[in-house]
Order: structure tokens, then C-alpha cells, then sequence
């Protein structure tokens, strides 16, 4: 066990809280047990197992020949507070960074060519009528179709349905296809009709129980957003990153925690977890090294086919209920060019790519256009998406290959022939958890079934929330949790 403490973990008589997994939730879980704990931190001893050598999980950076390249996320989510506040916590607002608005379009390949997306489309639904009429993006039938979301009936009850199911019902199949699938699902790397609207996009089905109408609501939500700007108050972007990537964060996550009396273990793999029925700790959990550490307390934010693992021989029903959450693989392929006759200078923040389409690429972000500082005076940096459902075959192609698909679609796409500068492979092998119809449903049996056991927390992309504030918040909120189970027992 590699650790960052001269402490031992294995013996102590303070009562023992143990985070396993040191990806972005993991690390905010530790963050927070320090601030849920107060004034108790000094009774309590808290250890953080990866089994691998780095921290920070999904939140990736590299640098190379003046590019940033982000291996998974390049942004959050403003109006999901959790990552912004974390920033401002650790001391990173000056290194926050906007989008670039002035440039903000994304663009929809249809039968070929790109189309931007109608000014004024929200989430999915158009709300300025003259540039949806003018697009040719959507048809004649298919912009009727959405149109009669004004005149169909609000779903009674509360019940789960899937994004396509929803999308159908509202807009119609053409809308589903065209915007929906690869803008909505792309983000979550799933089928439309399999992924839960509950689980991912809550916003829609609140919009249809207050409006009766995804169109009247996002227009009122429009009205609200102008009223904004007009009052002279600050707006936030939608996205932000920072300037040194992603990475960022859980860089400023492990600094701090290296100022705490916390041991971090890494190359610390734990392969089983049992229960003490002999008294002490509750849990033992069993090392790969053949080493044993004792816990009172332990959040698991592994993925949930390793939690699986992880629980069996203490709970054979909660790892069948931690198995049934799928996973699929994705790569993130970055190009960097030098501008040139053969680079066109591009606008916008990139493409999606419907799968009617038949690429061998699901989306492209244009990242030196999104964001300031991500490629060298005179040159772009692009990020090409691969993989996810129905998808996943691509990935059996080694680097070298994937490269050249990527090129070959951007070549075809945007007429892209230059050779790039810097080329770089970043594979996340059944990383991406989907979130099946009912998930949350099976989400809240599994923790209810986990706590059962004592101060035992499941935290991470699998559960509620993919993104990194929901990520960020899940370890918040596991921390509360396990703090307040202790204080009961």
C-alpha cells in the first residue's frame, strides 16, 4: 500500500470511516466527512483506498505541445451549484472559465451536411418561431408534429417513462431522431428508449405537469431568463471548466486533503468486504496485498459492478441488485491542428451525430472555440466521441486505428484534410453507467439495503446523477449520511 500519512491505518482506537474509490466522488466524500464531522474529527480516523496509482478518476487532463486535452469531461453544469461552489471552497475562482457565448452554435449532421441548431431551441424545444420555421433541419411534417405539443394532453401520474417514449409523445419521431437522440442521449451515452427521463432529464417532466407543454414552458423559461438580463444581474454561463482542465478540481481536492490528518492509500485494491461478528468494527475489508483493515463506517464509490463485487460476502442480494446496472464503453480521440488551406478555422462549439446518420463518430466538440487556452496561437484542438450503445465494436481498434477513423470522418464531415499536430486515445472501458427506466426506484432499494447493514453509504456516477456536480453532491451527501448513522450507533 502506497500512502500519503507516516500514520498507520491499521492500528488505532479511534472509530475508523473508510472511502473506497478515489475518483472526483470519493475524493469530495473525504472533503466533506472533514466539514460534516466538525468538531468530532479528532475521535474519528479516515482512510481513502484506489486501487490504482492516480486520483481523480474520469477528471483527466493532459498537457502536450501548448494543447489541454480533457480525457473525459471538459465542463460542469452551472445550474447544478455543487461544482461551482466546490471551486470557489478550494480557492480556484480565478481560474474558472466561461464558455465562449459569442460563439455558442452546435450543429446537427443531417443526410451529410451540418445544420445548426434553430436559434432558440431549449433543451429540445424550439421557443423562437421564425429561425425553427427556416431551419432545414427539421421537415414540413415533422415541425407540425412538434407544433401539436401546444394541443396534447399532459400525462397524468408520476410513473418513469424513457426519453423516447417522451419525446415521441411530444414532439414526435423526427424530432426524437434529429435532436433528441444525439443531443439528450449523447449526453449520457444511452438508447433513448431505454433511458430513464426520471433519472436524467427530471426538468421535462416538470415542465409537462405545470405547463401541460414543453413549448408554453420553455417559453415562460425564456421570459425568466430575459428578465434576468435585463435587471442587470450577473448570468452565469450554462458551462464552465478552468483554465488548467478539469483536472483541476480533484487536483485541488487532493492538495487539500494532503493538509489533513487523512492516510491515502493508492495501489490499494480491496477485493471482498465481510462482516465482524465478533465484535469491534463492523466491516472488515479484505486487501489484495492479503492485508485485513477494520471499519466502522465505509462509503463505496466504486461503479457499482465493482461495489458488486466488493459486497457479496456480505450481502449476495444488494451485489445481484449493484449488478443489474449496465455499462458501456466510450473513447475520447483529441486532434490538435495548426490552421492552415487545409484546417478551415471552425465556429461553434461542435456536432452532434444522429445514429440514422451511420458514423463511425457519435459527436465532435470544437474545445479551442468553446474554451480559451485549450490549443496554441494558431491552431485548434477538436474531440472526437466514439463507442456507447450498439457502438461499443469500434473500440476493439487499437490507437493507431481510431486515429484514422477519427480523421476520416472529420476529412468527410468538415473537409478537414491536415495532419494533426498532436493526437491523443483516451478509452473509458464499461464506464459509462445507464440509467434504465425506474433506476432511481432501484437506486433508493439498494442504498435503503445498504445502510440496513450500519453506517454504509453508495456514492458515485452509477446511482443519481453522471455529471460531475451530481457526482460532487453524492459525496456530500454520503458524507452527511454516514456522519449521522454514526452518531446513532
Amino acid at each position: 500500500m502506497d500512502k500519503s500519512s507516516t500514520r498507520s491505518p491499521l492500528h488505532s482506537n479511534q472509530r475508523h470511516i473508510v472511502v473506497v474509490g478515489g475518483g472526483v466522488t470519493g475524493l469530495a466524500t473525504i472533503y466533506y466527512l472533514r466539514q460534516a464531522l466538525g468538531s468530532q474529527s479528532e475521535t474519528m480516523r479516515i482512510t481513502l483506498m484506489e486501487r490504482g496509482g492516480r486520483l481523480g478518476g474520469k477528471l483527466l487532463t493532459e498537457q502536450a505541445g501548448g494543447f489541454l486535452l480533457d480525457g473525459g469531461p471538459d465542463c460542469f453544469l452551472t445550474r447544478k451549484p455543487w461544482a461551482l461552489e466546490l471551486c470557489r471552497e478550494l480557492g480556484l475562482d480565478d481560474s474558472l472559465l466561461d464558455t465562449n457565448e459569442a460563439q455558442r452554435e452546435v450543429y446537427v449532421l443531417n443526410k451529410g451536411r451540418l445544420h445548426a441548431l434553430p436559434e432558440g431551441v431549449m433543451l429540445i424545444v424550439p421557443t423562437r418561431f421564425l429561425p425553427f420555421a427556416l431551419s432545414p433541419l427539421i421537415s414540413i411534417p415533422g415541425k407540425l408534429r412538434m407544433g401539436l405539443d401546444l394541443f396534447i394532453p399532459r400525462r397524468s401520474g408520476d410513473n418513469d417513462e424513457t426519453l423516447g417514449s417522451f419525446v415521441r409523445r411530444r414532439l414526435g419521431q423526427e424530432a426524437l431522431d434529429k435532436i433528441a437522440e444525439p443531443l439528450l442521449s449523447g449526453i449520457h451515452v444511452s438508447d433513448p428508449d431505454q433511458l430513464s427521463l426520471k433519472s436524467t432529464f427530471p426538468r421535462l417532466m416538470e415542465v409537462e405537469r405545470k405547463y401541460g407543454s414543453l413549448i408554453r414552458g420553455m417559453l415562460a423559461a425564456r421570459r425568466q431568463m430575459n428578465a434576468v438580463r435585463k435587471s442587470g444581474r450577473p448570468a452565469l454561463p450554462m458551462f464552465m471548466s478552468l483554465e488548467g482542465g478539469m483536472q483541476q478540481i480533484t487536483d485541488g481536492l487532493v492538495a487539500h486533503i494532503a493538509h489533513l490528518d487523512i492516510d491515502v492509500l493508492t495501489h490499494t485494491a480491496v477485493i471482498s468486504i465481510t462482516s465482524q461478528n465478533s465484535g469491534g468494527a463492523p466491516y472488515v475489508l479484505h486487501l489484495q496485498s492479503g492485508e485485513t483493515v477494520q471499519a466502522d463506517a465505509l462509503v463505496l464509490s466504486t461503479p457499482s459492478d465493482v461495489t458488486s463485487r466488493l459486497v457479496r460476502p456480505l450481502d449476495a442480494q444488494l451485489a445481484d441488485m449493484l449488478g443489474t446496472i449496465r455499462y458501456v464503453s466510450t473513447a475520447v480521440v483529441a486532434l490538435g491542428y495548426k490552421n492552415g488551406p487545409e484546417v478551415p478555422r471552425l465556429s461553434g462549439f461542435g456536432f452532434i451525430i444522429p445514429e440514422s446518420e451511420q458514423r463511425r463518430i457519435t459527436a465532435c466538440t470544437y474545445s479551442s472555440t468553446k474554451f480559451a487556452a485549450r490549443a496554441p496561437e494558431g491552431h485548434q484542438l477538436l474531440r472526437c466521441f466514439m463507442g456507447g450503445p450498439g457502438r461499443e465494436t469500434i473500440l476493439e481498434l487499437d490507437d493507431q486505428a481510431l486515429l484514422k477513423v477519427a480523421r476520416q470522418e472529420l476529412a468527410d464531415i468538415l473537409g478537414l484534410q491536415g495532419t494533426p499536430s498532436i493526437a491523443r486515445v483516451f478509452r473509458w472501458p464499461k464506464m459509462n453507467p445507464q440509467y434504465d427506466l425506474n433506476h432511481l426506484d432501484r437506486v433508493a432499494e439498494m442504498r435503503a439495503r445498504a445502510a440496513s447493514h450500519g453506517p454504509l453509504q453508495l456514492a458515485g456516477c452509477a446511482y443519481d446523477g453522471v455529471g460531475v456536480p451530481d457526482c460532487i453532491r453524492q459525496g456530500k451527501e454520503a458524507a452527511e449520511a454516514i456522519v449521522a448513522q454514526m452518531r446513532e450507533c
